[in-house]
């Protein structure tokens, strides 16, 4: 199930933050995020915050495993119908 952005808005800041930097640093393969200082890692925040808004990243829950992520929305699979 994709969350709006809307609802997202609706979230304590600190929440929303975090959840932005989990993503983050499961994007970063080599572990240097760790070296960037907070003024670098405040800046990649809004720029999640700005995709997230625009559509390009999207938040899912997962029903199944009672999880949330932020995916690139090339990454979703979308549900088809079955007409069988």
């Amino acid at each position: 199930m994709l969350i709006p952005f809307e609802a997202l808005q609706q979230l304590p800041q600190d929440t929303l933050n975090n959840l932005i930097k989990e993503y983050l640093f499961t994007q970063v393969e080599d572990g240097s995020f760790g070296q960037l200082d907070d003024d670098q890692i405040q800046l990649a925040i809004e720029k999640c915050k700005q995709s997230l808004k625009q559509g390009e990243l999207k938040v899912e829950y997962s029903e199944d495993d009672e999880s949330i992520a932020i995916r690139h929305k090339d990454q979703i699979i979308y549900p088809t119908a079955d007409f069988d």
